[in-house]
Protein backbone atom coordinates (compact mmCIF):
# COMPACT_ATOMS: atom_id res chain seq x y z
CA UNK A 1 0.00 0.00 0.00
CA UNK A 2 2.78 2.45 0.90
CA UNK A 3 4.37 2.21 -2.84
CA UNK A 4 0.48 3.92 -3.92
CA UNK A 5 1.16 7.36 -2.07
CA UNK A 6 4.68 7.48 -1.16
CA UNK A 7 6.08 8.86 -4.27
CA UNK A 8 2.93 11.85 -4.16
CA UNK A 9 3.93 13.00 -0.75
CA UNK A 10 7.77 12.78 -1.48
CA UNK A 11 7.14 15.41 -4.19
CA UNK A 12 4.80 17.67 -1.99
CA UNK A 13 7.39 17.54 0.97
CA UNK A 14 9.97 18.78 -1.78
CA UNK A 15 7.10 21.17 -3.16
CA UNK A 16 7.00 23.02 0.39
CA UNK A 17 11.06 23.03 1.06
CA UNK A 18 11.71 25.01 -1.91
CA UNK A 19 8.99 27.45 -0.61
CA UNK A 20 9.82 31.04 1.35
CA UNK A 21 8.38 30.92 4.96
CA UNK A 22 4.68 30.29 5.01
CA UNK A 23 1.87 32.50 6.57
CA UNK A 24 1.03 29.80 9.66
CA UNK A 25 3.81 27.52 11.27
CA UNK A 26 2.38 24.41 12.15
CA UNK A 27 5.25 22.06 12.45
CA UNK A 28 4.94 18.42 10.88
CA UNK A 29 7.99 16.24 11.82
CA UNK A 30 7.87 12.94 9.89
CA UNK A 31 9.86 9.85 10.20
CA UNK A 32 12.34 10.00 7.69
CA UNK A 33 13.43 13.39 9.14
CA UNK A 34 11.51 15.65 7.01
CA UNK A 35 10.08 18.81 8.03
CA UNK A 36 7.25 20.41 7.14
CA UNK A 37 5.79 23.93 7.61
CA UNK A 38 2.29 24.87 7.24
CA UNK A 39 -1.14 24.38 8.79
CA UNK A 40 -3.11 21.08 9.62
CA UNK A 41 -6.71 21.16 8.72
CA UNK A 42 -8.41 18.28 9.38
CA UNK A 43 -7.76 14.58 10.13
CA UNK A 44 -9.90 11.53 8.30
CA UNK A 45 -9.07 8.33 7.36
CA UNK A 46 -5.74 7.97 9.36
CA UNK A 47 -4.81 10.97 7.01
CA UNK A 48 -3.79 14.53 8.19
CA UNK A 49 -4.51 17.01 5.68
CA UNK A 50 -2.04 20.51 5.25
CA UNK A 51 -1.90 23.78 3.84
CA UNK A 52 1.46 24.77 2.48
CA UNK A 53 2.95 27.63 0.72
CA UNK A 54 1.75 31.48 0.49
CA UNK A 55 0.21 30.33 -2.88
CA UNK A 56 -1.25 33.17 -5.39
CA UNK A 57 -4.53 34.95 -5.32
CA UNK A 58 -4.64 34.15 -2.10
CA UNK A 59 -4.81 30.05 -2.86
CA UNK A 60 -2.50 27.91 -0.90
CA UNK A 61 -1.32 23.89 -1.63
CA UNK A 62 -2.71 20.84 0.14
CA UNK A 63 -1.20 18.12 0.95
CA UNK A 64 -2.15 14.60 2.39
CA UNK A 65 -0.12 13.04 4.93
CA UNK A 66 -0.49 9.24 6.11
CA UNK A 67 -0.70 9.14 10.18
CA UNK A 68 2.05 6.45 10.25
CA UNK A 69 4.37 9.08 8.56
CA UNK A 70 4.04 11.00 10.84
CA UNK A 71 6.29 11.65 14.08
CA UNK A 72 4.72 14.34 16.05
CA UNK A 73 2.96 17.86 15.33
CA UNK A 74 4.22 21.06 16.99
CA UNK A 75 1.66 24.45 16.94
CA UNK A 76 3.04 27.97 16.92
CA UNK A 77 2.42 29.31 20.05
CA UNK A 78 1.86 32.78 18.39
CA UNK A 79 -0.63 30.70 15.01
CA UNK A 80 -2.80 29.54 17.48
CA UNK A 81 -3.84 32.42 19.89
CA UNK A 82 -4.05 34.82 16.83
CA UNK A 83 -5.85 32.00 14.39
CA UNK A 84 -7.72 30.09 16.42
CA UNK A 85 -7.05 26.06 16.96
CA UNK A 86 -7.06 23.71 13.77
CA UNK A 87 -8.97 20.99 14.51
CA UNK A 88 -7.12 17.48 13.60
CA UNK A 89 -9.15 15.33 15.19
CA UNK A 90 -12.33 15.21 13.19
CA UNK A 91 -13.83 14.25 9.74
CA UNK A 92 -14.90 17.71 9.10
CA UNK A 93 -12.00 20.89 8.69
CA UNK A 94 -12.70 23.34 11.40
CA UNK A 95 -14.75 26.42 10.94
CA UNK A 96 -13.15 29.87 9.91
CA UNK A 97 -13.21 30.85 13.50
CA UNK A 98 -12.54 28.91 17.23
CA UNK A 99 -12.71 30.43 20.43
CA UNK A 100 -10.16 33.73 20.74
CA UNK A 101 -10.54 34.05 24.29
CA UNK A 102 -8.96 32.25 27.13
CA UNK A 103 -10.30 30.49 30.08
CA UNK A 104 -11.01 32.53 33.28
CA UNK A 105 -9.07 32.85 35.89
CA UNK A 106 -11.56 32.76 38.90
CA UNK A 107 -13.01 29.92 39.99
CA UNK A 108 -16.74 30.10 40.25
CA UNK A 109 -17.80 26.45 41.32
CA UNK A 110 -16.87 24.37 44.35
CA UNK A 111 -13.69 22.31 43.60
CA UNK A 112 -15.41 18.68 42.20
CA UNK A 113 -14.47 15.79 43.70
CA UNK A 114 -11.40 13.80 41.57
CA UNK A 115 -13.33 12.07 38.62
CA UNK A 116 -10.65 10.53 37.48
CA UNK A 117 -7.28 8.80 37.90
CA UNK A 118 -4.17 10.67 38.43
CA UNK A 119 -1.15 7.58 37.59
CA UNK A 120 1.04 7.98 34.95
CA UNK A 121 -0.17 7.03 31.60
CA UNK A 122 1.86 4.35 30.25
CA UNK A 123 4.74 5.68 28.39
CA UNK A 124 5.89 2.81 25.86
CA UNK A 125 4.36 4.40 22.35
CA UNK A 126 4.38 8.44 22.67
CA UNK A 127 3.99 8.40 18.80
CA UNK A 128 1.21 8.22 16.33
CA UNK A 129 0.96 4.44 14.95
CA UNK A 130 -2.03 2.63 13.24
CA UNK A 131 -3.77 -0.13 14.79
CA UNK A 132 -2.78 -3.82 13.52
CA UNK A 133 -5.87 -4.90 11.70
CA UNK A 134 -7.27 -7.19 14.36
CA UNK A 135 -6.48 -4.82 17.20
CA UNK A 136 -8.88 -2.84 18.41
CA UNK A 137 -6.53 -0.18 20.45
CA UNK A 138 -6.74 3.35 19.95
CA UNK A 139 -4.58 4.70 17.69
CA UNK A 140 -2.89 8.39 19.41
CA UNK A 141 -1.19 11.29 17.61
CA UNK A 142 1.51 13.95 19.53
CA UNK A 143 1.41 17.60 19.97
CA UNK A 144 4.02 19.71 21.85
CA UNK A 145 3.75 22.83 23.41
CA UNK A 146 5.19 25.08 25.82
CA UNK A 147 3.42 26.68 28.70
CA UNK A 148 4.54 29.75 30.14
CA UNK A 149 4.09 30.60 33.89
CA UNK A 150 3.89 34.04 34.25
CA UNK A 151 0.43 36.19 33.17
CA UNK A 152 0.98 36.24 29.62
CA UNK A 153 -2.65 35.55 27.81
CA UNK A 154 -4.54 35.75 30.91
CA UNK A 155 -2.26 32.63 32.52
CA UNK A 156 -3.61 30.13 29.85
CA UNK A 157 -1.53 28.40 26.64
CA UNK A 158 -3.79 27.49 24.08
CA UNK A 159 -2.34 23.75 23.09
CA UNK A 160 -3.83 23.94 19.21
CA UNK A 161 -6.07 21.01 19.91
CA UNK A 162 -9.59 20.98 19.43
CA UNK A 163 -10.91 17.97 21.41
CA UNK A 164 -13.96 16.24 20.92
CA UNK A 165 -16.35 14.76 24.14
CA UNK A 166 -15.31 11.22 25.00
CA UNK A 167 -11.81 11.83 22.95
CA UNK A 168 -8.95 10.42 25.45
CA UNK A 169 -5.62 12.44 26.19
CA UNK A 170 -2.95 11.69 27.54
CA UNK A 171 -0.36 14.55 28.90
CA UNK A 172 2.57 14.51 30.42
CA UNK A 173 5.48 17.52 31.03
CA UNK A 174 8.68 18.70 32.50
CA UNK A 175 10.45 21.96 33.25
CA UNK A 176 10.31 24.44 36.16
CA UNK A 177 8.64 27.85 36.91
CA UNK A 178 9.97 30.58 39.33
CA UNK A 179 6.85 31.69 41.27
CA UNK A 180 8.27 34.49 43.32
CA UNK A 181 9.92 34.44 46.56
CA UNK A 182 12.42 32.18 45.49
CA UNK A 183 9.95 29.05 45.50
CA UNK A 184 10.46 26.74 42.00
CA UNK A 185 7.39 24.82 41.19
CA UNK A 186 7.99 21.44 38.96
CA UNK A 187 4.56 20.38 36.80
CA UNK A 188 3.76 18.42 39.85
CA UNK A 189 3.57 21.59 42.07
CA UNK A 190 4.23 22.67 45.58
CA UNK A 191 2.37 20.69 48.29
CA UNK A 192 1.66 22.78 51.48
CA UNK A 193 2.23 26.32 50.15
CA UNK A 194 -1.47 28.25 50.95
CA UNK A 195 -2.92 30.31 48.50
CA UNK A 196 -6.70 31.11 48.62
CA UNK A 197 -6.36 32.63 44.67
CA UNK A 198 -5.53 30.21 42.99
CA UNK A 199 -7.98 27.99 40.94
CA UNK A 200 -7.66 24.24 42.06
CA UNK A 201 -7.71 25.82 46.06
CA UNK A 202 -6.76 21.88 47.09
CA UNK A 203 -4.42 20.81 44.75
CA UNK A 204 -0.55 22.09 44.67
CA UNK A 205 0.50 25.77 44.56
CA UNK A 206 2.66 26.14 40.75
CA UNK A 207 1.59 22.43 39.62
CA UNK A 208 0.50 22.20 35.46
CA UNK A 209 -3.49 22.67 34.85
CA UNK A 210 -5.73 22.15 32.23
CA UNK A 211 -9.29 23.30 31.28
CA UNK A 212 -11.28 22.56 28.15
CA UNK A 213 -13.13 25.37 26.54
CA UNK A 214 -13.02 28.83 27.17
CA UNK A 215 -16.53 29.17 28.87
CA UNK A 216 -15.65 25.86 31.42
CA UNK A 217 -14.24 26.30 35.41
CA UNK A 218 -13.83 22.57 35.49
CA UNK A 219 -10.28 22.58 35.89
CA UNK A 220 -8.34 19.54 35.57
CA UNK A 221 -5.04 18.94 37.69
CA UNK A 222 -2.56 17.21 35.32
CA UNK A 223 0.67 17.50 36.99
CA UNK A 224 3.77 15.92 35.69
CA UNK A 225 1.05 13.56 33.64
CA UNK A 226 -2.36 12.53 33.45
CA UNK A 227 -4.53 10.46 31.51
CA UNK A 228 -8.23 11.03 31.12
CA UNK A 229 -10.94 11.33 29.00
CA UNK A 230 -13.06 14.77 27.75
CA UNK A 231 -16.01 15.34 29.21
CA UNK A 232 -16.96 18.23 26.24
CA UNK A 233 -16.17 19.80 23.15
CA UNK A 234 -13.78 22.63 23.32
CA UNK A 235 -10.35 23.90 22.67
CA UNK A 236 -7.78 22.63 25.56
CA UNK A 237 -6.09 25.44 27.47
CA UNK A 238 -3.06 24.69 29.36
CA UNK A 239 -1.60 26.90 32.68
CA UNK A 240 -0.49 26.89 36.23
CA UNK A 241 -2.23 26.61 39.32
CA UNK A 242 -1.24 29.76 41.06
CA UNK A 243 -3.28 33.09 42.21
CA UNK A 244 -0.89 35.73 41.04
CA UNK A 245 1.01 35.12 38.15
CA UNK A 246 2.66 38.39 37.58
CA UNK A 247 6.03 37.44 39.31
CA UNK A 248 6.81 34.72 37.60
CA UNK A 249 9.38 32.99 35.20
CA UNK A 250 9.74 29.94 33.15
CA UNK A 251 7.98 27.36 31.61
CA UNK A 252 6.74 23.89 31.30
CA UNK A 253 7.32 21.71 28.50
CA UNK A 254 3.97 19.86 27.65
CA UNK A 255 3.15 16.62 25.44
CA UNK A 256 -0.02 16.38 24.56
CA UNK A 257 -1.04 12.64 22.97
CA UNK A 258 -4.60 12.45 21.53
CA UNK A 259 -6.86 9.74 20.38
CA UNK A 260 -7.33 10.13 16.86
CA UNK A 261 -11.09 9.60 16.37
CA UNK A 262 -13.78 10.82 13.48
CA UNK A 263 -17.24 11.27 13.82
CA UNK A 264 -17.98 7.53 12.81
CA UNK A 265 -16.24 6.82 16.63
CA UNK A 266 -17.01 9.29 18.41
CA UNK A 267 -18.32 8.21 21.76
Amino acid sequence: MKKSFKAPVLVAIALVLCMGSPILADTIRLKDGSVIRGQVIGFKDQQFTVLVGTGTRGRRSRITLYMEDVDSIEFDAVTASAGGAADISSDNPPSTQTSRTEPPRTNTRTQPEEEEARTPPPRANTTARPPSPNSTSPTFFQINTRVRGDATTNGWTNSGLVVRRGQRLRISATGRVLLGGGRVATPAGLAGVPDTDKLMRNDPTGGLIAVIGDDNDDFLFIGRSREFTAQRDGVLFLGVNEGNLNDNTGAFDVIVEAEAISNTTQR
